[in-house]
């Protein structure tokens, strides 16, 4: 188990520095960033920008050094500069990029012109470097600042202002899709061709079938938009919590940011995202939990005379949690990257909306915390995966 142990760690360690440079390299190459705009500005001419604007723009963002210098620096905060020994610089003389390119129109595939970089007019040496604000790197925590969301502000502010939220939302789900469905697929599977089976069945398949938007609208339309303006008891929706002061019919006047304020604005993402797991993850289990019905080993326990609960529960649903493991542990990455659809249509604050706002900004630091983030929390729950199958069922041995 140590050994197994020890080398599936190291095999996650080379998973997660592929997965960063793969990121890292992505979204190098992706259209936008803080240099695109400043282009379509000097092409217009209506301002006037100078080479050297250029130039210290690009310093600014670290855009002038090679992409091997800065997926470095970004993610361990190295290097920072020559290394002084005795008042001498050593290796100052390294060329890490290009402090002025070269830029020239050229005829795409497509038949477009578009920029491209030709030549360097002025190098960078790793000299340079010094006095330049970098991160201390990814590993250590440090995730850089942001280019557009919050200017100049650490990234990890706007995550730990944004985690809390998602972590509110999802963690609930979570319980409560686990609470419900785990219990309906086990009793839609001992009542197999059932009433309730049948009709459990249609409406899981038709809350697995509805798009997540689709639903969300739907809600809305009924519970808040339609209710309000006929004047009964409404659901807010929209954000985390009102800015202002409310009154709804029948329940009352609504303190802004009070508990009960944001207990309402809770009920409809709550609801999206339970319905729709619940559908699937209950489908789950009642299919797992028919397959192992079926073994030999459940007619034993059953024609030794045990109770029909004491079968099901210690002898059938054990064995049939065994695929279902795998699926729950893939929550913990939810419950940092959140639910991007539905975050977004009820405007919920939270992971999933950061991310949508990082990639439409251009603001690519805040976009490559949360992907190498989720990377290390998908790695993590795929170990602890394997882990949970030991403790699930004994005859699972990992060498």
């Amino acid at each position: 188990m140590t050994a197994y142990l020890i080398r599936r760690v190291l095999q996650s360690i080379l998973v997660v520095f592929i997965s960063a440079i793969a990121t890292y390299v992505l979204l190098s190459f992706a259209p936008g960033g803080p240099m695109a705009g400043l282009r379509q500005i000097t092409q217009s001419g209506r301002f006037q920008i100078t080479e050297e604007d250029i130039a210290r723009i690009r310093a600014s963002f670290e855009l002038d050094l090679n992409l091997s210098i800065r997926f470095s620096r970004w993610l361990i905060g190295m290097p920072r500069g020559p290394v002084v020994i005795a008042g001498n610089e050593y290796f100052a003389d390294v060329a890490v990029g290009c402090r002025k390119p070269i830029e020239a129109e050229v005829l795409n595939s497509r038949g477009e012109y578009e920029i491209k970089i030709v030549g360097c007019k002025e190098t960078v040496y790793l000299k340079d470097l010094v006095g330049r604000r970098t991160s201390n790197g990814i590993l250590r925590g440090d995730f850089g600042l942001s280019w557009r969301i919050l200017r100049d502000r650490p990234v990890s502010d706007l995550i730990e202002s944004r985690l809390a939220k998602t972590l509110q939302l999802i963690g609930l789900e979570v319980m409560l899709s686990l609470l419900i469905g785990i219990p309906l697929g086990i009793y839609s599977a001992v009542r197999q061709y059932s009433k309730f089976d049948y009709i459990f069945t249609t409406l899981a398949f038709m809350g697995s079938a509805m798009p997540s938007f689709f639903f969300g609208l739907l809600l809305i339309l009924t519970f808040s938009i339609i209710p309000k303006g006929a004047g009964l008891p409404y659901i807010p929706a929209g954000l985390s919590e009102s800015v202002r002061d409310y009154t709804i019919p029948m329940i009352g006047d609504v303190v802004a940011g009070s508990a009960k304020d944001r207990i309402l604005h809770l009920i409809l993402p709550v609801t999206v995202l339970t319905l729709i797991n619940v559908a699937g993850w209950s489908r789950f289990i009642r299919a797992s939990m028919l397959d192992v019905l079926r073994q030999d080993y459940v007619r034993t326990a059953r024609a030794k005379g045990l109770r029909e609960i004491t079968v099901i529960m210690k002898h059938a649903l054990r064995n049939a949690l065994i695929p279902f493991v795998t699926i729950v542990v893939f929550t913990i990455p939810a419950l940092f990257s959140g639910a991007i659809i539905t975050e977004s249509i009820f405007a919920w604050p939270g992971m999933g909306r950061l991310y949508i706002l990082a990639l439409g900004d251009y603001d690519y630091p805040v976009a490559m915390a949360i992907f190498f983030i989720l990377a290390v929390l998908t790695v993590f729950a795929t170990l602890l995966r394997d882990i949970l199958y030991t403790i699930v069922d004994p005859r699972i041995r990992l060498n």
